[in-house]
């Protein structure tokens, strides 16, 4: 590890985050629930550094994945969990960078024999992509329903439960002591929610006295900043506006967004999240805790440690800010 990247790990392990990869221990049982981060970079567009965006909730030795980007199913092998024990992932919405290792966690959880059925929580299209994962993974069971004797099939495996997108919390998913509801954000503008039917969701997990919300991709989102309100800890995506168009600006001279660089830096731009303004919205729904997430430009750049990311976000928050790096478990949600 050069010194640039132990400086940001240690700057990012403050306030009572660990590395999982040294512990081991994210399944064990616990009194609530913890948050790992499997995946923090903005994307898509993973790279050396982080994996996209992929997190879980963790309860009595339950895996509850929220978002499934590239690196998700390797980041869980590197936590020392076991991927055949994710019973339910949650997308906050359908672009690639948040749901493209979704077809494979799928498909080994399959060839890795797990028997019972996975349920794929999301907005709509979130059956059409279940169904997608399906077919891709048919022609593996194939091969293996004949040379390996299997009797378990695909498509009895994997379940879609697309969400109702509303500007009132709807509840997703009561399982045991925890709870798990949602909203729409602000990703997609208005142009664009009239011409399709896909949305973007946040959402919120309550268990046995703690709370922790994930934004989603978002610009300023007051459906959010109500679901947020009195949680104690907000997992919010975050961007450095300046940083990231001059990494834009260097992507786009290497041959990168050819057919429509504009465009798509309006779409970056137009909707997402500024770091002051991950910061007024944790403010404002009153959290303890506001975990940085879905950081751009992040390892687009990789010299720009933690504090680079903190400063602009405390303007506007006092509370415990962590920069959130892949692989750091935060035990303690309070």
């Amino acid at each position: 590890m050069n010194h640039c990247s132990r400086r940001q790990m240690l700057l990012g392990l403050a306030g009572g985050a660990t590395l999982l990869a040294a512990t081991g221990k994210a399944a064990e049982s616990s009194i609530g629930p913890k948050l790992l981060l499997l995946g923090t970079q903005g994307g898509p567009n993973f790279n050396a550094t982080r994996g996209e965006t992929a997190s879980a909730v963790l309860l009595d030795g339950r895996i509850f994945m929220v978002d499934c980007g590239y690196g998700a199913l390797g980041a869980l092998v590197r936590a020392n969990l076991n991927y055949r024990d994710v019973d339910h992932v949650f997308l906050t919405h359908l672009h690639d960078d948040h749901a493209a290792d979704l077809v494979a966690l799928l498909g080994h959880q399959w060839t890795g024999g797990r028997v019972t059925p996975t349920t794929v929580h999301g907005p709509a299209g979130t059956r059409r992509l279940v169904d997608a994962a399906i077919r891709y993974n048919q022609v593996n069971e194939e091969i293996r329903l004949v040379d390996e004797a299997r009797s378990v099939r695909v498509a009895s495996m994997f379940r879609s439960h697309e969400v109702s997108a509303t500007n009132q919390p709807t509840q997703v998913l009561r399982a045991g002591d925890l709870t798990v509801r949602a909203v729409q954000n602000t990703h997609y503008p208005a142009a664009t929610l009239r011409r399709v039917s896909h949305r973007s969701l946040a959402l919120r997990f309550d268990a046995r006295g703690r709370s922790v919300v994930f934004s989603g991709d978002t610009a300023y989102s007051p459906a959010l900043v109500e679901l947020a309100r009195g949680a104690d800890m907000l997992v919010c995506e975050a961007m450095h506006v300046a940083a990231t168009r001059r990494g834009f600006d260097e992507r786009v001279a290497a041959g990168a967004y050819a057919d429509n660089p504009e465009g798509i830096w309006q779409h970056i731009v137009d909707t997402h999240t500024p770091l002051d303004v991950a910061g007024r919205m944790a403010r404002e729904a009153g959290v303890g805790t506001l975990v940085l997430n879905h950081i751009i430009p992040g390892g687009w750049n990789p010299e720009l440690d933690d504090e680079f990311y903190r400063r602009e976000v405390a303007r506007e928050f006092a509370g415990r800010i962590i920069v959130g790096r892949d692989g750091m478990l935060i035990e303690d949600l309070k």
